[in-house]
């Protein structure tokens, strides 16, 4: 596997961006909890990604509510449903991990599901952020909950509104 990356800036810090090609398979946030070290048989390419870097301009900027990029991300068969249902969560929602075990039939596996999404390599793009408690407060994001906050703040002010036109 040759891996590239690249650092984007953000309004959360420096992202990296790490994959083969075009194809993502990582996205590190500056707030980790675990912290990123790139691996030294990385290489550096300020060319490679230019659609992603595109998109996550357009999304921290509000113009982009869904990406549409090429990614991989390595996990398990459990992980995987997880993160499939991560992308079906709407721009600016929220849903709980009790919620999101149910979408994918295992009502009873919220921690698992919890463990899942904070594994998620692809953070932002699958939007793990948008899982918070049953309560309704924020809980475990692997970029911290700082850059949590931001994110769906961001999201909810950029969030289209429905319009309905008035019949008379």
């Amino acid at each position: 596997m040759n891996m590239i990356y690249d650092m984007i800036e953000s309004p959360l810090g420096s992202i990296l961006l790490a994959g083969e090609g075009d194809v993502l398979r990582f996205i590190g946030l500056p707030e980790s909890r675990h912290p990123i070290t790139i691996p030294a048989d990385w290489s550096r390419d300020a060319n490679a990604f230019a659609e992603a870097k595109r998109q996550f301009a357009a999304y921290f900027s509000g113009e982009l509510i869904e990406f549409d990029l090429a990614t991989s991300a390595q996990g398990s068969e459990f992980q995987q449903r997880v993160w499939k249902a991560l992308r079906t969560i709407p721009y600016a929602t929220t849903i709980s991990y009790a919620e999101l075990a149910r979408r994918i039939g295992n009502p009873k596996a919220s921690r698992a599901v919890g463990l899942a999404n904070g594994a998620n390599p692809l953070s932002i793009i699958v939007p793990c952020h948008r899982v918070i408690g049953a309560n309704g407060s924020l809980t475990g994001y692997g970029g911290g909950l700082k850059a949590k906050q931001s994110l769906l703040d961001l999201e909810r002010r950029h969030a289209p509104t429905e319009r309905f036109a008035l019949t008379s």
